[in-house]
């Protein structure tokens, strides 16, 4: 492979959606660092790269630890002398009704989803400027745009990565760095039987909405890379939440009626 071929790193790599977004991005000529907590999972992934013929490696990373991504960073430019393209994937959930999350639940998702991703672009950035080009991309969820009852702190996380998109969108293109940030809803993935849930009720709820929905961590990432294709700064890869984005803006009533409805079935679900 050209040693001029772009370069990506994806934190949680291992995971579902990682190794898809992972392949997905080989397939379009880049050389990939797959960062992960899991040595197997990280293996397993970069394995699967080299048999696709992928030029790649996988580093042990805790996304908690801002040392962890500034050493990745620093491997990957000794290795590879660039850097193209970073994507914020490491991530956890969190389910339950507000009043039973504790605060360690909410500290989870602040130090995983949202410091971990802070701590992501910050390593990536400070390359990237002295490079004067690249691209971050933050993955939330569409729980960020279109919060649901039960979901109290994961909702509220994924809306701050929005936020700290936008604001990273405005602050890094005068340094030749764009920004997007993704919002996928649920999709079948081993990521979705590890939700930190209150109880067993708030798990089961969690498990049947990631079930009513058929997409592949596959067909995510090849979608979220289309979206990327076209430059966009929000990426949505459920074309159905494309147009619930445009209801929730021009009809917010209905939404939030909706939400309330929804609400009500969550604390007094209908008797069996």
């Amino acid at each position: 492979m050209s040693t001029h071929s772009p370069v990506a790193v994806i934190t949680g790599g291992g995971g579902a959606l990682g190794s898809a977004l992972a392949l997905q991005a080989a397939r379009r000529g880049y050389r990939v660092a797959i960062l992960d907590r899991s040595e197997s999972a990280g293996e397993a992934c970069c394995q699967a790269l080299l048999e696709a013929g992928a030029e790649c490696f996988w580093m042990a990373v805790d996304v908690r630890r801002e040392r962890d991504l500034n050493q990745a960073v620093t491997r990957v430019l000794r290795r590879w002398g660039q850097l193209d393209l970073w994507i914020n994937n490491a991530g956890i959930a969190t389910a339950g009704p507000f009043e039973a999350l504790s605060s360690d639940d909410w500290q989870q998702q602040l130090d995983v989803n949202l410091l971990g991703t802070v701590h992501g672009c910050r390593a990536a950035a400070t390359a990237m400027a002295r490079q004067g080009n690249g691209q971050l991309v933050n993955i939330a969820a569409a729980a960020g745009l279109f919060p649901s009852p039960g979901l109290s702190a994961y909702n509220s996380v994924s809306a701050a990565l929005i936020a700290l998109s936008e604001t990273l969108q405005a602050e890094l293109s005068p340094l030749g760095i764009r920004v997007s940030v993704a919002c996928p809803t649920f999709f079948q993935s081993p990521f979705m039987t590890s939700v930190r849930a209150s109880d067993p009720l708030s798990r089961q709820r969690f498990m049947r909405l990631a079930e009513q929905h058929q997409y592949s961590a596959e067909e995510v990432a090849e979608r979220l890379f289309k979206e990327l294709d076209g430059r966009r700064f929000l990426l949505l890869p459920h074309r159905d939440h494309r147009r619930l984005w445009w209801l929730k803006r021009l009809s917010p009533k209905r939404f939030r009626a909706a939400m309330r409805d929804r609400a009500q079935r969550l604390r007094h679900p209908p008797l069996r």
